[in-house]
């Protein structure tokens, strides 16, 4: 596709985040470890795990977070990477979230397809109920792209239940806020694609339905979100309004501040960290015309993932009752589609950083934080690399000398990080890679088979828990049940019904 296409001209070589020479072989003896220290490490891990006591207490407040396409490979590169980053190995890392004291495996099927997109996934995570692909909290028997009625066996989101009995909701992403994930926690829509009134069809619009960015101000059965923050800022504004796309002459922006004296609009980092959080009921902030940028070549001008979420929890956090809060790292996804494990592994190690700022500013006590994804994708890390090599360089054995690589039958080097498909697909001979090509922010990894855009990957995706009944995290499970986790750890939908 065009757009990750663009990607690639858009990441610079030179980037702060990438590794720029090899790890040497001589992996020190302190990571290495003795008999010893192994089988002491084993013991207390195990002693930890005996010492865990589940937490059945009702939960306050729930996070998710989803990292978009943070697949299990992803997880495992991610961990090398951002430890790598600090100097160290990078096998022995592990991801901020990855501490966390439950986890499982979730399968992302959709109802329709075997491997699964971002909006039929988002609904499984914010209603409870699988669906089809490509749509948006719709019904599973529903057809796709059509809307006459849609509204009938409809799923609930979890954000509803919640400001129904008067808890507040928020959602934080770095893809655009109209985009699939992100979309699920406050809209209905039988196309995800239909993010502004100008998508949508006629069938559609004669039948009563509304884009995705006008269903933002919906109140949700109660005040409506609460903290909306990300990208998408075109679908929100009228044609002739900076980057508006709109037909309607709607500008949503103001729709979101309109008869709300303590509702903000912000647009940039600066205006963000301006905001006070003790007179701001509602938060909306669109930091970019469309997808917020990468975090390696994020301009001053947007705030990070973490930035957001902190900004998202002050606000959220005022309510007595509690709160609800999904927060996306979007562009996992973006980065893998491009063929980048560059942007992935960035974006992932962002996603890190921003469960890491979360779990500085709640209690675990009362607080349940998830983090999963909603699909994976088909990057693979193989060919025998020593430990400490760069995750994202050429491949090199333990017993290869130093800036010697390991080769393949045609005789020519290779990444340790590949995709089964994708743009990085090689029509005829391969080229010889050197290590400054490929530990560029511009390189593709190879792809076994040409694809525009590389797809998503169809395996299990994990699920980490801590807080009030995160042991309910544990196992195989369909990925509505993290619905039912949260809502079983809230007792939202029974004290939804009372109201």
């Amino acid at each position: 596709m065009k757009k990750y296409a663009l990607l690639m001209a858009a990441l610079l070589t030179g980037c702060a985040g990438v590794p720029k020479e090899p790890i040497s072989s001589a992996v020190p003896h302190s990571t290495v470890g003795t008999t010893d220290s192994w089988l002491a490490q084993g013991d207390a891990t195990v002693k930890n795990l005996a010492a865990q006591r589940q937490n059945k207490r009702r939960a306050k407040n729930v996070i998710l977070f989803v990292g978009d396409g943070m697949g299990i490979s992803t997880l495992t590169a991610g961990r090398i990477y951002e430890g790598q980053l600090r100097g160290e190995t990078g096998e022995e890392n592990l991801l901020s979230f990855e501490n966390f004291p439950y986890s499982a495996l979730v399968k992302t099927y959709n109802v329709n397809a075997q491997v699964s997109d971002s909006a039929g996934t988002a609904t499984a995570l914010n209603t409870g109920t699988k669906t089809r692909i490509g749509v948006i909290n719709t019904a599973p028997t529903h057809p796709s792209y059509i809307c006459k009625g849609m509204e009938k066996d409809a799923p609930v989101p979890l954000a509803y239940y919640a400001e129904k009995i008067g808890m507040s909701t928020g959602v934080v992403s770095t893809a655009g806020l109209t985009h699939a994930t992100p979309a699920a926690v406050y809209a209905h829509s039988p196309g995800r694609t239909w993010e502004a009134d100008v998508h949508l069809t006629e069938e559609a619009k004669a039948n009563g339905c509304t884009d995705i960015a006008s269903q933002i101000v919906s109140d949700m059965d109660g005040n409506g979100l609460e903290v909306a923050l990300g990208g998408g800022l075109s679908h929100f504004l009228p044609i002739g309004e900076a980057s508006g796309i709109r037909a309607d002459g709607k500008n949503i922006a103001k729709e979101w501040t309109d008869g709300r004296p303590t509702a903000k609009f912000v647009q940039s980092s600066a205006e963000l960290a301006a905001v006070d959080h003790g007179s701001t009921d509602h938060l909306l902030g669109l930091f970019s015309d469309n997808h917020m940028q990468f975090n390696a070549i994020r301009p001053k001008e947007q705030p990070s993932l973490s930035e957001m979420t902190e900004a998202a929890i002050k606000v959220l956090s005022k309510n007595k009752k509690g709160y609800y809060l999904m927060v996306e790292a979007g562009r996992i996804d973006h980065g893998h589609h491009a063929g980048s494990a560059f942007a992935a592994l960035t974006e992932t190690a962002a996603l890190s950083a921003a469960v890491k700022k979360a779990l500085s500013m709640v209690d675990t006590k009362d607080t349940l934080i998830l983090v999963t994804a909603d699909h994976s994708h088909t990057l693979t890390i193989s060919g025998y690399p020593k430990r400490g090599n760069p995750i994202l360089g050429l491949s090199s054995a333990h017993d290869i000398p130093e800036n010697e690589y390991s080769l393949a039958e045609d005789g020519k080097p290779y990444t340790t990080l590949g995709y089964q498909n994708g743009p990085g697909a090689i029509a005829g001979e391969r080229k010889t890679l050197t290590q400054e090509e490929v530990l560029s922010p511009r390189f593709q990894q190879q792809a076994a088979y040409p694809l525009k855009s590389e797809t998503h990957g169809g395996e299990d995706v994990a699920l980490f828990a801590v807080g009030p009944w995160a042991h309910l995290a544990r196992g195989t499970i369909e990925q509505n049940v993290i619905f039912h986790i949260m809502d079983h750890a809230l007792g939202l939908r029974k004290r939804a019904a009372k109201k």
